[in-house]
């Protein structure tokens, strides 16, 4: 069994073998919503889920929770494949506009982010999420900070 060194691999790289992989045995946020990434491109990350009644909010339909949680997921993973190896990032803001509610019975999410800007210190990325017939249930806009080693 060969263990993958994910420290030594690009954020694109790092993408893709999660793709491929599949490493379902790893926590998290993926896992736990059972969200599969779907399409890996440089600047471009593409995530599916199905609804389940436990995303419901107190009126029954999709908590908006999941739509922006598929799209942090989504933005920051594409900005992440324009990232060299043993350089991170994490989210300074995530803004959210909701479009349309969503049952919990069970339909797909598809969450696609792109990269606007990447630069030395800040990315910037935007993103949406589309119903199974294709219809805008959220977009939203994200700022991700550069996360490079001291000195770099």
């Amino acid at each position: 069994m060969t263990t993958t060194d994910i420290a030594a691999l690009s954020g694109y790289e790092l993408m893709q073998w999660i793709k491929t992989a599949r490493p379902l045995d790893v926590p998290s946020i993926g896992r736990l919503l059972g969200m599969e990434l779907t399409d890996v491109e440089r600047g471009r990350v593409s995530f599916t889920l199905a609804t389940v009644p436990d995303f419901a909010n107190p009126l029954g339909t999709v908590h908006g929770g999941i739509a922006a949680t598929m799209l942090d997921s989504a933005m920051g993973c594409a900005v992440h494949t324009t990232l060299p190896a043993g350089v991170g990032y994490t989210t300074l803001e995530l803004k959210v506009n909701y479009i349309r509610s969503v049952a919990t019975d069970g339909q797909t999410l598809t969450a696609e982010g792109t990269v606007i800007h990447s630069g030395r210190s800040t990315a910037t990325a935007e993103g949406r999420v589309l119903d199974g017939k294709g219809k805008l249930v959220a977009h939203g806009t994200t700022t991700c900070l550069i996360l490079r080693a001291p000195g770099d």
